[in-house]
């Protein structure tokens, strides 16, 4: 049985990672002073990884699979298969971004009047390569962690920075000109490897699981029993994902129904179902949701 090398990010994603490996089913157990976790299957090998080196082990073949943010495979030019999209941040949250950002009182309004200027940023690689497509030359320099400061003390005369709602650049006296690209959280994977069909069926299989339990993420099951004559009312109360799952009950003109909503409605609908005739309702809470 081949073993499955899988990179879980180190850092500020590893958290989240292990809690939705956890409600696919996947328990990994994790020490602050090894990079190498335990999990409790034996075909996979989980390996602690930052997530801005991720894509490059893997595209290397030193890891099977991993993931890690679209701005990381960018920043390092990887060719890996990008398997799916985990959405570890809800459907409806601002996407994140990384934006030129000047100082609000800076008479720079636009990205082409940088040139020959210099600007600070994580992601070296990639925003030379953005900014020499725009035929702008400047100067671009990294910087790792406090990157803000760097424009208010003169260091630099911009920055590009990762943010989401713009609102730390603004408490930093810092305004957006541009955004040179969004990023999402990526399950990828070494070619070859997925072309090895062992392999191949097991990171399938894991991927199917991960998704399943963020599907499921928000999301809860409801059950109850109607009266028969009331059954056309209720359904057209539920928002459910599909239609109901309607049964027959042992209680003579009564059913049983069964519906995945989201967690949110729940406060609404319960009483809108009890006024309407509703009995025996009962709310659960779903690890998986595959469609």
């Amino acid at each position: 049985m081949k073993k499955v090398k899988i990179g879980i990010p180190k850092g500020s994603l590893q958290k989240k990672t292990i809690e939705v490996f956890a409600k696919a089913g996947f328990n990994i157990y994790a020490n602050s002073r090894s990079y190498f976790p335990s999990i409790d299957d034996s075909q996979l090998q989980p390996v602690l990884v930052r997530a801005q080196d991720m894509s490059r082990y893997v595209e290397e073949g030193v890891l099977d699979c991993g993931i890690t943010g679209e701005d990381w495979i960018l920043e390092n030019n990887s060719k890996v298969l990008r398997l799916s999209e985990l959405m570890y941040a809800k459907r409806t949250s601002n996407p994140v971004r990384w934006v030129v950002a000047v100082s609000q009182d800076s008479k720079i309004k636009k990205i082409n009047q940088l040139k020959g200027k210099r600007v600070a940023t994580e992601l070296v690689r990639y925003t030379k390569r953005f900014f020499k497509t725009k035929k702008i030359n400047l100067e671009v320099e990294f910087s790792w962690g406090a990157t803000e400061v760097k424009v208010k003390s003169g260091l630099v005369d911009a920055i590009v920075e990762l943010t989401e709602t713009g609102q730390s650049l603004r408490a930093n006296g810092l305004k957006e000109i541009e955004t040179i690209c969004e990023s999402v959280t990526k399950f990828i994977a070494n070619k070859s490897s997925y072309k090895d069909e062992e392999k191949k069926k097991k990171i399938d299989d894991l991927l199917l699981l991960l998704e399943a339990a963020l599907e499921a993420r928000d999301k809860v099951g409801l059950k109850l029993n109607v009266r028969e004559k009331d059954i056309d009312k209720i359904i057209s109360l539920l928002p459910a994902l599909k239609k109901p799952t309607i049964s027959s009950l042992a209680l003579k003109n009564w059913v049983a129904c069964e519906v995945i909503l989201e967690e949110k409605d729940v406060r609404k609908i319960i009483p809108l179902l009890k006024d309407n005739g509703a009995q025996g309702i009962i709310e659960y809470p779903l690890n998986k949701v595959l469609y």
